[in-house]
């Protein structure tokens, strides 16, 4: 008789080919947890300026600061992470469901590892795309709680509430503008992250696989995008936080311009830009770290 000897490498290879998309999906999630409970607080204090409440003509210049003390002083430094339980419940899934369509689509259509920015901006768009439209009851519940206005004991209270008043229109309030903010974010943001990691590689090629460095190129390539998709992250609040008065993307978009001209579609630019940029640049650069070290690269 014959013995074999087990080889765990060989063994954690084998599981890597075996299970590629859950491996993705594992390694996204993981990258969206640390980054989501960070830099709650941004994203709170943001849907806060995008709220009608606070939106009046001749607001301070340091919104976001005094929005940040207000929050503070009424409902204590913990008040800043309120919002936190269905934003881990839409993010982690998100990110990993993000990522591991990323993946499949990236190996379905054989593409090499240095793509094309068309074909980086039409990869992120699709995996955006899946993810946004799957989770938006929870991104509905995650605005409303992160609002100040809504009061729910809890995730599934606030799903069974929203469809009881509002029906499916209600979980599903600012779909469109989702997609409008998170696709062309995720298309753009791949397309400079992608084609900055290969001009660090040509330009810097010692330094190109440091995490310092997937960092930077997450910093900027995450505030180009966030700029660009800024005014449907403003109609996509506002929809969701009051479906009855806009009742449509037309109506709302119309509606934010009249009352506040075009720097209305900007409210909350500050601590989205910090948010998103800082988020995404640390989900990637966990992420390039953890597929590294499970064999997926």
């Amino acid at each position: 008789m014959k013995c074999h000897s087990v080889d765990p490498e060989s063994d954690e290879t084998q599981i890597s080919k075996d299970y590629p998309i859950l491996k993705s999906f594992l390694a996204g999630s993981f990258s969206g947890t640390f980054s989501t409970i960070l830099f709650q607080p941004l994203d709170l204090i943001k849907t806060r300026l995008q709220n009608k409440v606070n939106n009046h003509v001749g607001r301070q210049k340091n919104g976001m600061i005094s929005m940040t003390i207000a929050i503070i002083q009424k409902e204590n430094i913990f008040g800043l992470w309120k919002g936190i339980t269905p934003s881990m419940t839409r993010v982690i899934p998100g990110v990993g469901l993000y990522f591991s369509t990323l993946h499949w689509l990236k190996n379905t259509l054989d593409l090499n590892e240095s793509i094309t920015p068309l074909q980086a901006v039409t990869l992120g768009i699709t995996a955006r795309t899946i993810s946004g439209a799957l989770l938006i009851p929870i991104t509905v519940v995650k605005t409303r709680y992160e609002s100040g206005v809504y009061k729910y004991n809890s995730i599934a209270e606030a799903l069974k509430i929203i469809h009881k008043n509002e029906g499916m229109k209600g979980l599903s309030s600012g779909l469109i503008p989702t997609l409008l903010r998170d696709a062309p974010f995720s298309g753009l943001y791949l397309m400079f992250y992608i084609q900055l990691k290969e001009l660090t590689s040509r330009e810097l090629p010692h330094y190109s696989t440091l995490s310092i460095t997937h960092f930077g190129c997450g910093v900027i390539a995450g505030i180009l995008s966030s700029v660009v998709t800024q005014p449907a992250d403003v109609i996509k609040t506002k929809m969701q936080l009051y479906p009855h008065e806009f009742t449509g993307v037309k109506n709302c978009f119309y509606s934010i311009y009249y009352k506040y001209g075009l720097f209305g579609y900007f409210k909350g630019i500050v601590p989205r830009m910090l948010r998103r940029t800082l988020m995404t640049a640390m989900a990637w650069t966990v992420y390039e770290q953890v597929t590294r070290s499970i064999g997926l690269k």
